[in-house]
This record gives structure tokens, sequence and C-alpha cells, in this order.
């Protein structure tokens, strides 16, 4: 559902001492079972809260969210919400009328947010609006300017600029306060999971008829923390870059990752060469796994 609604994106940074903290809100019109206003928080990817129109409260969504604030955040959290739930319908219907549309599907949203790296200890921010999928404005946060998208927000960035300059505690949030509340909940999942957690590491192969010239095989690295992690295939102790597909890291929901990459190979060629697959983690040694069949599980790769 979520990714129907949130269709700003954005490009995230790739060192490998990276934090992230953003919120997504988005209101919409004409989309039957959908709530009308969602708010979600998420640090590195992993979903913090969450609240909507239809239970009109900010729930946490890790553990470690709801054992380090006390009752009075979740509270302030949720009357900032029902005062963005109410302002988002209303820019709704002005949207609307800007774009000349009568009835039908209108999404307005906001992303915003920041990165940290805690080695060097960088800081960056963002801010945006998207209307329908498109981009409508975003924010410059070093000089706190708005920057309109297209013609119908020319109007909105000009105003907008005219009152951030009264606005000095949305400069101190973008340049200091965002980054502290990272660093916070970034300490918070340290103490949970003060050790590192190696990952797991499977190798699958798909079925047959899956491919017909060629044979698929996945290699699966999942339960592991924190989450940078290398994922090699090798041939006869030679990486692969030909045939190789690496997906992305993803959160497992439960504050360790996951991540996978396919090979695929002729099966002519399969049982010529010897193929493994390498996986670096820095909880402990590289985990080789040969491809011989008493490795392989049987998973239907899609």
């Amino acid at each position: 559902m979520l990714a129907v609604v949130f269709l700003l994106t954005f490009v995230s940074l790739s060192s490998a001492a990276t934090h992230s903290l953003q919120y997504l809100y988005s209101a919409s019109s004409g989309i039957p079972g959908l709530p009308e206003y969602i708010s979600v928080g998420e640090v590195d990817g992993v979903v913090i809260s969450y609240y909507d129109s239809n239970i009109k409260r900010e729930v946490s969504r890790q553990s470690w969210m709801a054992e380090n604030l006390d009752e009075e955040y979740w509270i302030s959290e949720t009357e900032l919400d029902k005062y963005h739930e109410v302002i988002f319908k209303e820019n709704i219907n002005i949207l609307r009328k800007r774009f000349n549309q009568d009835n039908g599907i209108a999404v307005f949203q906001k992303m915003y947010g920041c990165q940290w790296d805690d080695e060097t200890n960088a800081t960056d921010s963002f801010e945006a609006f998207g209307y329908n999928g498109e981009d409508f404005m975003s924010l410059d946060p070093k000089n706190m300017t708005w920057i309109a998208s297209i013609q119908q927000a020319e109007n909105t960035a000009y105003r907008w600029n005219r009152m951030e300059k009264s606005l000095p505690h949305r400069k101190a949030y973008f340049q200091k306060d965002c980054a502290d509340w990272l660093k916070k909940y970034v300490s918070f999942v340290s103490k949970q999971m003060s050790m590192k957690v190696p990952p797991e590491v499977f190798l699958g192969l798909s079925h047959p008829w899956t491919y017909r010239q060629h044979i698929c095989v996945l290699c699966h690295a999942t339960g592991f923390y924190p989450k940078e992690v290398n994922i090699t295939w090798k041939r006869d102790g030679v990486e692969l870059q030909d045939g190789v597909n690496m997906g992305e890291t993803l959160p497992n929901g439960d504050g360790t990752f996951q991540k996978r990459a396919t090979m695929t190979v002729s099966p002519e060629e399969r049982w010529k060469h010897q193929y493994s697959c390498e996986v670096t983690h820095k909880s402990g040694k590289p985990i080789v796994l040969d491809h011989e069949e008493d490795h392989l599980s049987i998973i239907e790769v899609v």
C-alpha cells in the first residue's frame, strides 16, 4: 500500500557509515480503501512510527522506540499528525483547483529528513513536495530557499521564501535538530544490538522450467546487522560481473537486514567451473558457499 502512496524518491548515500532519518506524509482523495492521510517515520529504511486518519494516533513500529520514548512523546507526535492531516487535506482541494481537476484521484505528498555520517560527522538534509507522482517543489536546506519544480508551484515557492526568513526554528531543525534526533535513534538501535549480528547465507536454485536456457542460482544473506554487506559470485576463484544481478539491502522489520545476489549460467557451463558465493560482513570472517547440490535449496526465483 505504501509503495503506491509514496511516489517521491531520494538518492541515499552509499557510505558504509551513513544513517538516514526521513518522514513521509501523504494525503489522498479518490482511492477506495486507503486512509486519506498517512504519516510514516523511517530510520535507515526501517519503519519506526506510523499514523493514519483511521487510527488517529501515532504508534511505534519498533520495540526500541517504545522502550526509549515516553507517552508524552507519542501524544505530542499524534497532535502534530492531526494538525498535518487537516492542512494536507485542505491542500488537496487547493491543488485540485490549481490543476483544474474537478474529481478523480489526487495525492499530495511530503518527504523530509536528514542523513548523518557517523565517521566524518557530516550531515545533510532535505524536504520536498510532490503532487500526483510528480515533483512539486523542494527546499535548498543550505540557503533555506524553496525551488519550484513546475509552474503551478511558483507562487507557493515565492510566498514561502518570504515567510521562511521569519521561521528560524526550521533552519535550526534542518541544520542541527534533525541530525540530533537521528543520532539519538541510532543510539537506541545500538543499545539493542550492541553486538554485530552475522548473516545467515543460503543458496537457492530456480526450478529448471523458469529459465529454459539458463539456470538462476540465488545467494541470499539475511538476519545481519549492521546493514553493510558485500556479496560476490566467483567462478574458479575469480569474481564474476556478467550474469550477476545484485539486489538492494532491505530491512527485515526486526532491526536486521537482508540482501540477495543472483547468478545466471547455462546448464552446459554450470558444471565446467567451480562457482561459489562469498558474503563479507564486519561481524566476522567471510562466509563462502560452493555451488554444490548439498548447499542448494529449491527456491522459485521470480
